[in-house]
């Protein structure tokens, strides 16, 4: 059906040839299976690149309305930070939900693209995260126009994949939770992409393992099932967390996924395998601006300070096809080699660049336009625009649309060295743009921080010219040797007795697909494996770690495997270690003997590191109780912050302010409550936080209760602390909170049980 639709469109607006070109693909298996040549699915557009080809679109709009607006329609519930995506007729955003109320949150909407009509909304809270309210929605969605199905990041972690008839979610991962994506107040979080039957998703990751240490990390999962396929990053400490989107292109024949990495690189890696390709080191910190690949070539850009001095910012021409000496993971090392070339102090860092008939267009940070010969990186236009800018500007017939963060909005044509201004106008006070505009089947679309606009000329017919045809993948052939093997899934966490089936892929150096084929299977820890791939977890009460190890030939492939059980749990440290399965904690927390206890503590010398959660399980568990010994130093009159973590919910025995605190989201304190509870430094304290789901007037909360008291009187009867949560988090894994930038803390006996 969903088929059908598209092909009668296609055919009522381009006639029967375009039809049977699509049906000619279809039958092929390429990758555009019947996609609507004039669909969005993706914020920088079908090509990546924030150009299009459909002709007949408005040159003026009028935000206030009127006879002669060309505004279709408006939403001013769908202001948002983030860029819509258009497929199948229907518009796909993330917008703040139900904002300055008890339920606020995040959402997914899907709208008529015509109309504005909604058609359904996927709303989920933001938990456990220092975003700010005006930052959510900093990700946007991808659509996949073979499944129709979307993709979703939120602020705070969660990754879904909806349904995008009705919005379902047909799997979801929390992602901080299970693989420990940072979730930090700047609020940076990335865009999904595609590339044959992998999503694709990447962060600032700080895991357990080998994987302990920060790094900037990518995250692939099978794009219809959620299963994770592969699991790699780049440099490990990168100074940043960064949100610069992926571009997929084909470099040199090879199939090469191009982003602005954390550790301040332009990297390339396989996107089938995660394996890298090269590397270009561009600055001293992370890079926002999405790359451009154009032409077998790599344009990017940064406002950050430059690697060989300590001027600012930063535009580049890369070459990836000129050798350069292997990297400490393999890659070729473009530094040296690669530059066509650079020019420094041009601050770009938050908009990405466009090619347009030769020309590098860019808009720097203070909203100046730019134009660059792309072949040598020679100015040839400057023209400045206003005063701040964050999203990045459309090409479209033959025009160049851009708005300002302060709300200038500019239709400009480019005639060679030369910017033509056809129309301009301020949006309503106080309203900007951060989001970046599109283009969908005659409509443009234009995001705002308090509205979104659907903008058309009825007076124009709307057309699309031909496009040159994208470059493609070599074929493989018989020379085609294999040269790596990959183990799916990458990475799994389970509960003891559960079984896996592991399975092995072979792939040659260009990151090709040969066969999936038998291997040789083994495990380095706990469990047993049998020939045919299936991995059974040791029974018992244990947190274990284990190996899951193929192989064939002269090939070993890896995957990772975290087994945590039932509760109840007890931790008290008297093996020296930190528990390997526990996320995001080994390398913020020490062993240490502590007046003759053996303990954990949170260290204040790890850098960027002082102010942290980790998490011990599953994200599906609810109604249970955390329990530890707690302790604060003390250091310039300052003492630390110390906090339990429940079902996605905190208690935080606070420092500086002498307080006791419940609270999930913490910048909006949607739902937070906080008592006075003076308490002295190097006095251990035993902390419980108990949260549970409780039904009231056919509706469901949660009832969150904490006490702390001193570790060697007995417990108190009453509770120190209880708060509500009408719009509560139903389930989430346990955990540990803690502020050591002043002075260390320490813990001891954590017990985990479920409530009674």
């Amino acid at each position: 059906m969903l088929l059908h639709k598209r092909l009668k469109y296609v055919r009522s607006k381009y006639g029967q040839p375009l039809v049977a070109f699509l049906l000619i693909i279809l039958f092929l298996g390429g990758l555009a299976k019947a996609a609507d040549p004039l669909d969005w699915p993706n914020w920088r557009g079908p090509r990546q690149n924030r150009t299009s080809s459909e002709t007949g679109l408005p040159d003026r709009w009028d935000p206030k309305g009127g006879a002669d607006s060309n505004v279709l329609w408006k939403r001013d519930d769908l202001g948002s930070i983030s860029t819509p995506i258009v497929l199948n007729e229907k518009l796909y955003t993330i917008a703040r939900s139900e904002p300055g109320t008890p339920r606020e949150g995040e959402k997914v909407i899907c709208v008529d693209a015509a109309t504005g009509e909604t058609l359904w909304e996927n709303k989920f809270n933001v938990y456990l995260s220092d975003v700010p309210d005006t930052r959510v929605g900093w990700s946007s969605c991808v659509a996949d126009p073979i499944t129709g199905n979307i993709y979703a990041l939120g602020v705070c972690g969660m990754f879904q994949c909806l349904d995008g008839e009705t919005g379902e979610t047909l799997w979801s991962h929390s992602l901080h939770e299970e693989y420990g994506l940072l979730s930090t107040y700047g609020g940076r979080t990335n865009v999904p992409i595609l590339f044959d039957d992998l999503v694709i998703i990447s962060a600032i990751v700080i895991g357990w393992g080998d994987m302990a240490k920060p790094a900037h990390r990518f995250l692939a999962f099978d794009k219809n099932t959620g299963e994770l396929v592969w699991f790699k990053g780049t440099r490990l400490l990168p100074y940043d967390t960064t949100y610069s989107t992926p571009t997929l292109s084909v470099l040199d024949g090879q199939a090469a996924l191009v982003f602005g990495s954390g550790d301040g690189a332009i990297w390339a890696l396989q996107p089938r395998t995660g394996n890298p390709i090269w590397k270009y080191q561009f600055s001293r910190r992370g890079l926002n601006v999405s790359p451009l690949v154009a032409e077998e070539k790599v344009f990017a850009a940064h406002g950050e300070e430059n690697i060989d001095d300590t001027t600012m910012g930063g535009l580049v021409g890369i070459d990836p096809s000129i050798a350069g000496p292997e990297g400490s993971s393999g890659e070729k090392d473009l530094t040296k080699t690669g530059t066509v070339w650079r020019n420094k102090e041009v601050m770009i860092g938050r908009s990405s660049p466009l090619l347009i008939d030769g020309t590098l267009v860019v808009v720097d940070d203070r909203a100046t336009l730019m134009g660059f010969d792309a072949k040598t990186g020679e100015r040839k236009f400057k023209k400045k625009l206003g005063t701040v800018m964050r999203s990045t500007p459309l090409y479209a017939d033959g025009k160049l649309y851009l708005c300002t963060a302060n709300g200038r909005w500019y239709t400009l044509k480019i005639e060679g060295d030369k910017v033509k201004t056809l129309y301009k106008m301020r949006l309503p006070a106080g309203e900007g743009c951060y989001g970046s505009p599109i283009v969908s089947h005659g409509r443009l679309y234009v995001p705002t921080t308090e509205h979104l606009y659907c903008v058309a000329d009825s007076a124009k017919t709307s057309g699309s010219n031909a496009e040159i045809p994208l470059p493609v993948e070599s074929p493989i052939d018989a020379e085609s040797e294999a040269s790596y093997l990959q183990v799916v899934p990458a990475e799994v966490l389970i509960r003891p007795g559960d079984k896996v089936t592991f399975r092995a892929r072979l792939f040659d150096e260009k990151g090709r697909v040969l066969r999936q084929v038998p291997v040789d299977f083994s495990v380095q820890g706990p469990g047993e494996i049998k020939s045919d791939g299936v991995y059974t977890a040791t029974e018992g009460d244990a947190h274990t770690a284990s190996f899951v190890r193929g192989k064939v030939g002269s090939l070993e492939g890896t995957a990772r495997v975290r087994v945590v059980p039932d509760l109840p749990w007890t931790f008290d440290f008297q093996d020296k270690a930190v528990p390997i399965t526990w996320v995001g904690a080994r390398y913020r927390h020490q062993p240490r003997d502590v007046d003759g206890e053996q303990v954990m503590v949170k260290a204040s010398t790890i850098p960027k590191g002082a102010r942290s959660r980790a998490w011990m399980g599953h994200p599906d568990m609810h109604d249970y109780t955390i329990e530890a010994d707690v302790r604060g130093d003390v250091q310039n009159n300052k003492l630390p912050d110390i906090g339990l973590i429940a079902q996605r919910y905190t208690l935080d025995l606070m420092g500086a302010y002498q307080q006791l605190q419940i609270r999930s989201w913490v910048p909006v304190m949607r739902m937070a409550k906080s008592v006075d509870f003076p308490w002295s430094p190097n006095v251990w304290y035993r902390m419980k936080f108990r949260a549970e789901i409780e039904d009231a007037d056919g509706k469901q909360r949660a009832v969150l209760r904490g006490k702390v008291w001193p570790r060697d009187q007995a417990e108190p009867d009453v509770w120190t602390i209880e708060a509500i949560d009408e719009s509560p988090n139903l389930n989430g894994s346990p955990g540990l909170y803690g502020n050591a930038k002043d002075a260390e803390l320490y813990l001891d006996n954590i017990k985990v049980y479920a409530n009674q």
